[in-house]
């Protein structure tokens, strides 16, 4: 199995920063693309921001030109730094890997237990 393990959720006030981290651990042969989604209350989950080994990028309109996604690939991390946060961007936050475990396998979408952001007006 693929385990990922997210963390750097919690409380800021609008305008404020954070970092999310998220590590993947297990018997991992290759991990593709790497992404966050959020889930509000009430609202389905979508795509935040994602990104491929090769380190190609792309963002959700909402986020654009305040979130920056990364990843290290030597760590199987990948990192989503959240700027200029907005109450609206209260939600929980999931880290997704396309990956292998095996050269032989498909590639099976993995997800993370979610970790909570909540912006204060």
């Amino acid at each position: 199995q693929v385990q990922l393990v997210e963390s750097g959720g919690g409380l800021v006030q609008a305008g404020g920063s954070l970092r999310l981290s998220c590590a993947a651990s297990g018997s991992i042969f290759r991990i593709n693309n790497m992404g966050w989604y959020r889930q509000a209350p009430g609202k389905q989950r979508e795509l935040v921001a994602a990104i491929t080994s090769g380190g190609s990028a792309n963002y959700a309109d909402s986020v654009k030109g305040r979130f920056t996604i990364s990843r290290d690939n030597a760590k199987n991390t990948v990192y989503l730094q959240m700027n200029s946060l907005k109450p609206e961007d209260t939600a929980v936050y999931y880290c997704n890997a396309l990956a292998r475990r095996w050269w032989y396998e498909n590639d099976y979408d993995y997800w993370g237990q979610g970790t909570q952001v909540t912006v204060s007006s």
